[in-house]
């Protein structure tokens, strides 16, 4: 019995120690959690009074290493607990043009990814909620004339002022970028814009090229859609590197009107639709086409005497690029698949007496196999349409990458156009118009080594022609008229159609090795309407008349 009692004392001893520990161990719990809120709330409350002070020394902070550009802030909060940093209405200012801001950002959250931690590195999540960008032509002249590049403005040292630690995600929900040009009621207007950028500092997967993931999506121009899915390097050096797959759906074409008539281009609608995917990086520069694809263009390429020194100068900027990514390794351009459906293409020369448009109505146009590498093999072209409307055409053409000079082969054939509809042609290069008749055109041209051969053959019939002053200038429009309707013998000698034809036989030098197959292939229709088909009507009469 006395054995029995000892040991049930000894429980009862044990237990109660027992007791006693754990008690001792939540007083010490509790002591410590009290500490932590304590600590916690003094963090907190203190954090209230550095928001003032922090939001002065981070605004002066990042204005000093702007160059050109200054922001306002109204308001930072620094939450010691959480580790996060937030600024409110924040803007960004041109100092040349500083009306209206460059950006409008209502909020913006740092914060410190926990999840990252894990991997042993110290990184900061960046989201910015409703930003809003606003850029107007004279903000972008000064901007593209500034002698300061844009990597040098000090952008990079003032995210890291604001946000000391390195980082690795980003987030944009939700923004808008509007660039006005000349109309200001036809900006470029993208919306809903949402950005998305993952393990940035490459602290989840070492060793990958591309390391980052990249997301972005947006509505472009009120009913257009614009993606991109794909990788980033945006550590890479030089410039970050980026590679992916990108889709534009229903860009509406007339917002592009006043951009477009810097370079002399004048649209007025059309949709625009394209995919492909794209790869850049220090090394290489690689963009294919997929699919590109305008329906419903119209647009006119617009010449006057006050834009001509402008085209020249460009033109030859257009040459010098074109040299310089031909065949070059580093830099691969493709469009697999071009078309243009039910399109109204034209030129439109308002330097001439009366002004003129020479234009492709109905046009439907596909172009396969475009690159700037000789090895991938020519592009093939084809178009048909309708002339001034009403003449039935058809083009083929070949082009190949510029190995040494433009290259390429070009046949035409425009059959039936109704001559009234060229009047506006004949006044300017003639001075007289047409009742009626026909205009036919022929024509098959080959560029290769610098040298151009081939021929070109406008064709004129059942001719009538009429002038409006002849009781003034009787002299010169009766003649004219008395040729080619009065059925001057030489003129109609076995010609039972009643023709008026020349042939221009084309062989020689290009005259400019370093022009671009573009800029050829414009000179050659250039020169085929205006210095060879009309000229030539006009030795055919002359000599008609001999």
């Amino acid at each position: 019995m006395a054995e029995q009692n000892n040991s049930e004392n000894d429980s009862k001893d044990h237990v109660s120690g027992k007791t006693a520990g754990e008690q001792r161990f939540k007083k010490a719990l509790l002591w410590v959690f009290s500490i932590l809120l304590f600590v916690a709330v003094a963090l907190y409350v203190a954090s209230f009074f550095l928001d003032e002070p922090l939001r002065r020394y981070t605004e002066k902070t990042v204005n000093k290493r702007l160059k050109g550009y200054s922001i306002s802030l109204s308001g930072m909060h620094l939450q010691l607990v959480g580790g996060t940093v937030t600024l409110d209405g924040l803007k960004v200012l041109q100092d040349a043009h500083p009306v209206p801001p460059i950006a409008v950002i209502p909020s913006t959250k740092g914060s410190i990814s926990w999840r990252d931690l894990l991997y042993g590195r110290v990184v900061a999540t960046i989201g910015i909620d409703r930003p809003k960008m606003h850029i107007d032509l004279q903000q972008l002249k000064s901007e593209m004339t500034s002698k300061e590049k844009l990597k040098d403005r000090g952008w990079q040292e003032a995210i890291e002022a604001v946000f000391p630690l390195k980082i690795n995600n980003f987030v944009i929900r939700n923004a808008s970028i509007t660039y006005v040009d000349k109309d200001a009621g036809k900006p470029l207007h993208l919306t809903n814009l949402n950005v998305t950028a993952g393990n940035i500092r490459n602290v989840r997967v070492k060793d990958k090229v591309y390391p980052s993931s990249l997301h972005m999506d947006t509505v472009i121009f009120g009913s257009g859609r614009g993606q991109f899915d794909g990788n980033a390097n945006f550590l890479s050096q030089p410039v970050p590197g980026i590679k992916g797959t990108f889709k534009l759906e229903g860009i509406p074409l007339d917002y592009f009107k006043p951009v477009a008539s810097h370079i002399n281009l004048s649209v007025r609608k059309g949709v625009l639709s394209l995919s492909g995917n794209m790869e850049y990086s220090p090394t290489i520069a690689s963009v294919q086409v997929k699919d590109l694809q305008f329906k419903g263009l119209e647009m006119d390429y617009v010449h006057s005497a006050a834009t001509a020194k402008a085209e020249k100068k460009r033109a030859k900027k257009v040459g010098k690029a074109a040299g310089k990514v031909s065949n070059k390794p580093e830099i691969q351009l493709r469009i697999d698949r071009m078309r243009l459906t039910g399109s109204n293409i034209g030129v439109i020369n308002k330097d001439a007496d009366p002004p003129y448009r020479v234009f492709i109505a109905e046009t439907d146009f596909s172009m396969t196999n475009l690159t700037n590498h000789f090895i991938e093999g020519p592009a093939k072209a084809e178009l048909s349409g309708k002339f001034m409307g009403s003449g039935i055409t058809k083009a083929s053409a070949e082009f190949r990458p510029e190995k040494s000079g433009p290259d390429l082969d070009l046949q035409v054939k425009i059959e039936d156009t109704r001559l009234k509809d060229m009047n506006d042609l004949f006044k300017a290069y003639g001075n007289f118009d047409v009742s009626a008749g026909f205009f036919l055109f022929y024509a098959d041209l080959h560029v290769r080594n610098d040298r151009v051969s081939g021929y070109l053959k406008p064709l004129f019939k059942d001719i009538k022609v009429y002038d409006r002053r002849r009781d003034q200038e009787k002299t010169v429009f009766h003649k004219l008229y008395e040729m080619l309707v009065g059925g001057v013998a030489n003129l109609l000698e076995n010609r039972p159609r009643e023709e008026v034809a020349t042939v221009v036989d084309i062989a020689g030098p290009v005259t400019k090795p370093q022009t671009s197959t573009w800029q050829v292939l414009a000179q050659l229709v250039t020169n085929a309407f205006f210095k060879a088909i009309l000229p030539g009507f006009e030795r055919e009469v002359t000599s008609a008349s001999r």
